[in-house]
C-alpha cells in the first residue's frame, strides 16, 4: 500500500512538471493567411508555445469573453459563431471591406499553473515578471512553489485586399484590451528600418516589461528582446517577409485571501506579409497548422 501511494504521489509530481510550462507558453490567433482578398474566408487556428512545443490551443470556448474585428471604418464587429475552438479548424474569417482589420480576442483568468519554486522562479526571469520576482523576496517566499491564475490576450492584423500604407491607423490605436501590444508604426505601411511599439496594461503604458519578437517560421527563440522604457515604448527591427509575434507578458500580486499568489496576462500581436513575399524565400515561409493539442483549462 506504501509503495502504490509512493507511485501515485511521484505521477502526480510528473504532471505538475510537465503541465505547468505548457500554461505558460505564448498564445496567439494564426489566420491562414494575414492579407486575403475581399470576400475571401481564412480559417483561424489559436496557437500555444513555440518549437516542438508548439500545438493547437485546446482552450474552451467558454473561456473567451471578448473576441471582434476592428473595422477600416471604426466599427467592431463581433466574431460570434465564427469561433468554434476544438473543430477542424478555431474559426472562420471573411471579411468584405478593403483595408486593415485588428482582430482581438481576450479570455477570462480562471486558469491556474502551480510549479515547483526553482521552475517558477526560473519562468519570473524568463518573462521579466519583476511584480512577482520583488514581492517573492520581500516577503521570503522565495523558496515556496508558485501559483499563479492568468488569462490570454491577442491581436493579429489583417489586410483585406491591396494595401495603402496612408491608411494603416487601425493598426495604431489601444482597443481597451487588459495588457496589449500597440505599434507606433503598421508593418505593412511600407519599408522602414525599425518597428517601435507600446505596451499598456489596464489603460496605462507599462514600464520595465520585456516584450519579445519571433520569427514564427524558427520560433524556437526570440530573435529581438527589449524591455519598456518609461513610457512603455520597445523598438525592433522591421520585419520584410514571413510571419510574425511580438509578446509580452505582466502580472500582478494577489491578497493573502486569494486561492493564488499572482493574476498574469500573456498579450500577443501577430503579423504577416503577403504570401508571394514568403515564396521568393524558402527559409522564411509561413508555418503550417500543427494538429496537436496542449491542455489550457
Amino acid at each position: 500500500m506504501r509503495f502504490r501511494i509512493r507511485t501515485v504521489l511521484t505521477a502526480l509530481a510528473l504532471v505538475s512538471l510537465t503541465a505547468a510550462p505548457a500554461a505558460a507558453h505564448d498564445f496567439w490567433v494564426q489566420p491562414q493567411t494575414y492579407w486575403p482578398g475581399p470576400g475571401a474566408t481564412t480559417s483561424l487556428s489559436l496557437q500555444v508555445g513555440h518549437a516542438g512545443e508548439r500545438q493547437r490551443s485546446a482552450i474552451r470556448r467558454a473561456r473567451i469573453t471578448s473576441a471582434f474585428v476592428q473595422a477600416p471604418d471604426g466599427r467592431r464587429l463581433d466574431l460570434g459563431e465564427a469561433l468554434h475552438p476544438g473543430g477542424a479548424d478555431d474559426g472562420d474569417l471573411r471579411l468584405t471591406a478593403p483595408g486593415l482589420h485588428v482582430l482581438a480576442l481576450e479570455t477570462d483568468t480562471r486558469a491556474q499553473s502551480h510549479q515547483p519554486a526553482a521552475r517558477f522562479n526560473a519562468y519570473l526571469v524568463d518573462e521579466g515578471l519583476t511584480p512577482a520576482i520583488e514581492a517573492r523576496r520581500r516577503l521570503g517566499r522565495t523558496g515556496v512553489d508558485g501559483a499563479e491564475r492568468y488569462g490570454r490576450i491577442s491581436k493579429a492584423l489583417i489586410q483585406v485586399g491591396p494595401v495603402d500604407p496612408a491608411a494603416q491607423r487601425q493598426a495604431l490605436q489601444p482597443l481597451g484590451l487588459a495588457l496589449e501590444i500597440v505599434p507606433e508604426r503598421s508593418p505593412y505601411a511600407g519599408h522602414a528600418a525599425d518597428l517601435p511599439v507600446r505596451v499598456f496594461y489596464q489603460g496605462r503604458p507599462l514600464a520595465g516589461a520585456l516584450v519579445k519578437l519571433t520569427d514564427l517560421a524558427h520560433d524556437a527563440e526570440p530573435v529581438e528582446r527589449h524591455r519598456t522604457d518609461a513610457a512603455g515604448r520597445a523598438r525592433f527591427s522591421m520585419p520584410s517577409r514571413g510571419a510574425w509575434l511580438l509578446n509580452v507578458v505582466w502580472t500582478r500580486p494577489l491578497p493573502a485571501s486569494e486561492e493564488v499568489d499572482f493574476e498574469t496576462l500573456f498579450s500577443s500581436l501577430s503579423f504577416g506579409f503577403p504570401a508571394e513575399q514568403v515564396a521568393k524565400d524558402p527559409d522564411s515561409a509561413a508555418p503550417g497548422d500543427p494538429v496537436q493539442s496542449v491542455h489550457d483549462h
